[in-house]
C-alpha cells in the first residue's frame, strides 16, 4: 500500500523558515530516490529537491542555499529544510519518488499524497 503523509507546511512573512516532513510508507521509501516537489497556483508541479537513497542530494536553482533536503532512513522520513523563504515559495509542496539522475518526477509513479501549503507573505 503506498502512502505518503507530508506535514509541517504554515505560514511565515519572508525571510522566515519552515521543515517540512514527509512519512513514506516502508517499501516505497527504501528503494527509491525522493524528492519535494511543489505546485503554485496556476503552474506545474515541479520538482525542487532530490535525496538518493544514498543521501547525495540535487536542487533547483532557485532554491539553491536556501533549502536542504535529508532523509531518515530509519524513520522512513524526508525532510525539507527551507530557509530565507521568499513569496515565491508559496506552493502545496508534496513528496513522493524521484529519478534522481534526470532530476525529474519517476516515470509510472502516478500516485500524490494531500500536501502541505506553504505560505510566504512579504
Amino acid at each position: 500500500q503506498v502512502q505518503l503523509v507530508e506535514s509541517g507546511g504554515g505560514s511565515v512573512q519572508a525571510g522566515g523558515s519552515l521543515r517540512l516532513s514527509c512519512v513514506a510508507s516502508g517499501r516505497l521509501f527504501s528503494i527509491n530516490a525522493m524528492g519535494w516537489y511543489r505546485q503554485a497556483p496556476g503552474k506545474q508541479r515541479e520538482l525542487v529537491a532530490a535525496v538518493s537513497s544514498g543521501g547525495s542530494t540535487n536542487y533547483l536553482d532557485s532554491v539553491k542555499g536556501r533549502f536542504t533536503i535529508s532523509r531518515d532512513n530509519t524513520k522512513n522520513t524526508v525532510y525539507l529544510q527551507m530557509s530565507s523563504l521568499k513569496p515565491d515559495d508559496t506552493a502545496v509542496y508534496y513528496c513522493a519518488p524521484v529519478d534522481y539522475y534526470r532530476f525529474r518526477k519517476l516515470v509510472g509513479f502516478d500516485y500524490w499524497g494531500q500536501g502541505t501549503r506553504v505560505t510566504v507573505s512579504s
